[in-house]
């Protein structure tokens, strides 16, 4: 009896055993080149039975049992097939090949719709770009706003130069309209914005944007653009649209390193500068019986210095220009001067004195980030979700040079040549978001909370505070903190409702609530960066001559004691949404939102969508919103304040806010929301291979957010103080006439903005491993300031009113992106060989200033407005697949070496600007150029001027 039953129970786990090996599915997965592709997932609907696929492409998936199953083949920017297999007792081979979802843009997105039925980019009923990993990884640009700038044509960034903090943060635009107008999300939860208010000369000026740079690009698996207002769905900030960057899930072992550097040539001198090396890793793990994954990232870009400045046409380096005698003859006072600069540029050639003096272009930068992206499934209805990043980024960025002549600002003894300010930052960004989504009853819930902060050190560099003792005054200074914490608390419910013999076919509702906490601080430097003399110790502040000396760090004097703040608010808001479906042709949207804010009351905001099924795959959408955008703590309470010296005289220029009593005598109140209206109309859809998106939009934002230009006492020839609006105003507060200048934020506009999108995408198949993609996108924009409105006080008077919205402030919005973009992309694959070239129009910027040249009693002339004229840049990249693992790319951006327009002011190797004397060449604030220095646009920009980069990549999948 017991040799039977042994015998049966060997039988028996024979069989068992056989059925276990002979239940498998194994294969390949490859693209439709024929490439494998390493990663790919496959999943068993229904079943928690899954795997992906190896370095090779290749697959084996196990069944518990036979029959049949439906299996989903899957990978990020490719398209997903879902298939019937029949699995039995033997090993059974299939193979499968991904289309590149880009074909037919048929890849899921999840922005601008809180229906739970996933949707492609034409399916959308608002238009939504999709940017793959493919498509971030095929040029050199390794920022992420640098990347979006070539491939999306709605959005525009730039860096800056010679702009302190916003040399190190790009500030970004979307549809023409500024970067807080723009809301950013991480995995579908709102991201926190920088630290940093732009109150330079650039682009953005008065706004606060999120540091999309802060995000890893190794971490990305797409991104997804929102091209539409928003805000009724996702609250403040979202009047341009939305960006939502959707972090890597389950990846194979994938490194990426390049190299490049400019290799470019402008006004007969060569460049060989900005070298750039990059490397990056990403990996995403599964977790066993489909229980989730976790994903780490991480990148380290290196980026030196560009400099594209001129020479300084300032004719005297070591001593101001002499006057000419009173009885002295002209021809005297020629040769006096001809003598004195003979001896000058002598004494500057011994010492090494370069007239090329200034950084022009873009900052030294160390940029080192990770991103982790996981998720735990508890049960099939309950899933745990995670994502934590932290970015470390440090910056040197350059000043304007000070000459040994310049004596209220330098010490002789520490620079007898004069020396180069720098601006160096420490740049820290911390998020995490954690949360649990479900199903209670039939209702879908995802209950989340998401933290981060963003904070920025100024360290001043090769300097001096000119106030303190000859000999001294140290040359490194800690100039403060500015830090910002945002704490974002979400609750969101859906449920989808089928109905059946009915006019209306379905129904989505989602319902939801928000409770954010926003702080914001900012952290004084050490005394010595700010201090006139050194007060704590009684050195007094010292004379050059009889001039006094400058306060502080000379080009960033640190935050003081009384700029120190630390305030808070937080918001409240709940949301409705619903999206009902009329049968397969027809969809409908409506949601609201109602917020409330503890400094400055509440705000309702809608949002009306539809799409109607023309015929096949071709419908015709539209949208209506009304949005808003809190004005930003920052705004709302940035303060600081340096010394300029007038007539000899120290006197304050101050930043306030708007609790000021300086602003409340410019009847000035608190800031308010910015209101905003908006439209769009477009046509989305495919014919076989041909995928197309056009929509048009039409934005009308009242209320707008301006930082007023400097109110500056009035004084005569001589400097004297004489009557007028501003003093006036000024000497209420400030009787002893402390302060010279006085700027704020205030709501002073209302913009209209109206442009078309197109995006026009085919694929040609050429054979079995090759094919050709050809890709169209354009952006048509216009932004018009339609009203400009002060206080009573200021409207009541001309000069107020005209100071607090200059024409230089008014091209700041109208004209300082292009006016239009156009981008036309080719991608050839010819088996191991891929092509890939780009070209992109800038359109036009337009640069105006501040004082009117086209009147004549101004006698200005009228080159001191400019507008550049719009230009193509063509980038081209070679790659080779080695093996299944292994690619090589090598390529140019810029290829023909491109420049912007030059500056009409500018020395444009004209010797006789070197050799003149004074008043040859524009000065002070009129000049474009600063004395020659700048010989392309800074205050506008289209695309920069670094000229051509040249660079390798290698990339490497385990």
């Amino acid at each position: 009896m017991t040799k039977i039953l042994l015998r049966t129970t060997f039988i028996l786990a024979l069989l068992f055993s056989n059925n276990l090996i002979a239940q498998v599915l194994k294969g390949k997965v490859t693209d439709t080149a024929g490439m494998a592709i390493p990663g790919a997932t496959l999943q068993v609907i229904g079943l928690k039975i899954g795997t992906s696929t190896d370095a090779n492409g290749a697959y084996a998936l196990k069944f518990p049992n036979a029959g049949s199953f439906k299996l989903r083949v899957s990978f990020t920017g490719s398209q997903s097939i879902e298939t019937d297999v029949q699995i039995d007792n033997a090993t059974r081979t299939q193979d499968f090949t991904l289309q590149d979802a880009k074909t037919t843009l048929d890849n899921v997105v999840v922005i601008g719709s809180r229906s739970s039925v996933p949707r492609t980019n034409i399916q959308s009923p608002v238009p939504v770009d999709l940017i793959t990993t493919k498509d971030v990884k095929s040029f050199a640009q390794v920022d992420l706003t640098q990347i979006l700038n070539y491939v999306a044509p709605s959005f525009s960034s730039n860096r800056q130069t010679v702009s302190d903090g916003t040399d190190h943060i790009d500030p970004a635009s979307l549809r023409g309209l500024g970067p807080d107008q723009v809301l950013v999300l991480v995995n579908g939860k709102r991201r926190h914005t920088t630290a940093l208010v732009n109150i330079n000369g650039t682009f953005g000026r008065g706004s606060v944007g999120t540091d999309l740079n802060s995000i890893p690009v190794a971490a990305i698996e797409r991104i997804e653009v929102l091209r539409d207002g928003a805000a009724a769905q996702y609250g403040s900030d979202a009047i341009a649209g939305v960006i939502n960057i959707v972090l890597k899930k389950v990846t194979p072992y994938s490194f990426s390193t390049s190299f490049g550097q400019s290799d470019s040539k402008t006004l007969g001198r060569e460049f060989s500068d900005g070298r750039t090396f990059q490397a990056d890793f990403s990996k995403g793990w599964a977790f066993k019986n489909d229980k989730g994954f976790i994903n780490f990232a991480g990148q380290y870009i290196k980026r030196d210095f560009t400099n594209r400045g001129g020479l300084d046409t300032r004719p005297l380096l070591y001593s101001g220009s002499p006057t000419k005698g009173a009885t002295e003859t002209e021809a005297a006072y020629q040769a006096r001067f001809a003598s004195l600069k003979a001896a000058d540029d002598a004494r500057a050639a011994a010492n090494g004195l370069d007239r090329n003096n200034m950084r022009v272009g873009n900052s030294d930068s160390k940029n080192g980030g990770a991103f982790l992206n996981g998720q735990y499934n508890f049960t099939k209805n309950t899933e745990l979700y995670f994502a934590a990043g932290y970015t470390h980024k440090t910056g040197s960025a350059a000043g304007f040079y000070r000459l040994p002549t310049q004596t209220t600002q330098i010490d002789l003894s520490l620079y007898p040549n004069g020396f180069l300010p720098l601006i160096d930052t420490k740049i820290n960004d911390l998020s995490f978001s954690a949360g649990l989504r479900g199903k209670i009853g039939t209702w879908n819930y995802d209950l989340s909370n998401t933290s981060g902060e963003n904070n920025i050190k100024f360290d001043i560099n090769n300097t001096v505070n000119a106030s303190l003792p000859i000999g001294t005054s140290p040359t490194s200074f800690y100039a403060g903190e500015l830090l910002f914490r945002q704490n974002t608390t979400n609750l969101d419910l859906n449920k989808k409702y089928d109905i059946d013999g009915g006019f209306l076919t379905s129904l989505n509702t989602a319902f939801g609530g928000e409770f954010r906490v926003d702080n914001y601080q900012i952290r004084p430097g050490e005394e010595l960066s700010y201090s006139f003399g050194q007060p704590s110790r009684g050195i007094p502040g010292r004379l050059a001559g009889t001039a006094i000396t400058a306060a502080g760090a000379q080009v960033f004097p640190g935050f003081n004691p009384n700029n120190a703040i630390n305030e808070s608010r937080n918001n409240k808001s709940l949301y409705a949404d619903f999206e009902a479906e009329f049968g397969p042709r027809v969809l409908l949207e409506a949601a609201g939102r109602y917020e409330n804010y503890s400094d400055f009351g509440s705000n309702f905001s809608y949002k009306f969508t539809g799409k109607v099924k023309l015929f096949g795959d071709i419908s015709l959408r539209g949208a209506y919103a009304t949005g808003f955008r809190a004005p930003s703590l920052h705004q709302r309470y940035f303060n600081n304040e340096s010394t300029q010296f007038v007539a000899s005289l120290p006197t304050q220029v101050l930043t306030v806010n708007n609790d000021n009593p300086i602003v409340s005598q410019f009847g000035v109140g608190s800031l308010k929301p910015e209101i905003s209206k908006s439209g769009s109309l477009g046509l989305a859809g495919r014919i076989k291979t041909f995928t197309f998106t056009i929509d048009a939009y039409n934005i009308d934002i009242k209320d707008r957010i301006v930082f007023s230009s400097q109110y500056a006492r009035e004084r005569n020839s001589a400097g004297a103080l004489i009557a007028g609006p501003v003093n006036d105003i000024l000497n209420t507060v400030d009787p002893n006439a402390q302060v010279n200048s006085v700027q704020f934020f205030t709501n002073a506009i209302k913009t209209n903005t109206a442009g078309l999108d197109v995006v026009l995408t085919n694929r040609f198949t050429l054979g079995t491993k090759s094919n050709l993609l050809l890709s169209v996108a354009g952006n048509l924009n216009k932004t018009v300031v339609r009203e400009v409105k002060g206080s009573p006080a200021i409207e009541g008077n001309a000069t107020l009113k005209a100071k607090l919205f200059d024409r230089l402030e008014r091209s700041r919005f109208e004209s300082s992106v292009p006016k239009n973009k156009l981008n036309l992309t080719a991608n050839l694959t010819l088996d191991k060989l891929s092509f890939v070239a780009r070209t992109v129009r800038f359109g036009e910027v337009t640069y105006l200033n501040a004082v009117d040249p086209t009147i004549p009693a101004n006698n200005l002339p009228v080159e001191m407005d400019q507008t550049f004229t719009p230009k193509w840049v063509s980038d081209f990249s070679v790659s080779y697949a080695a093996n299944k693992s292994l690619t090589v790319t090598v390529g140019a951006n810029n290829i023909f070496d491109v420049y912007p327009d030059e500056l009409y002011i500018s020395p444009r190797n004209n010797e006789d600007n070197l050799s003149g004397i004074a008043g040859q060449t524009y000065s002070g604030s009129l000049d474009n150029t600063s004395n020659g220095r700048f010989l392309y646009p800074r205050a506008v920009s289209q695309f920069g001027f670094s000229g051509r980069y040249v660079y390798g990549k290698i990339a490497y999948t385990f």
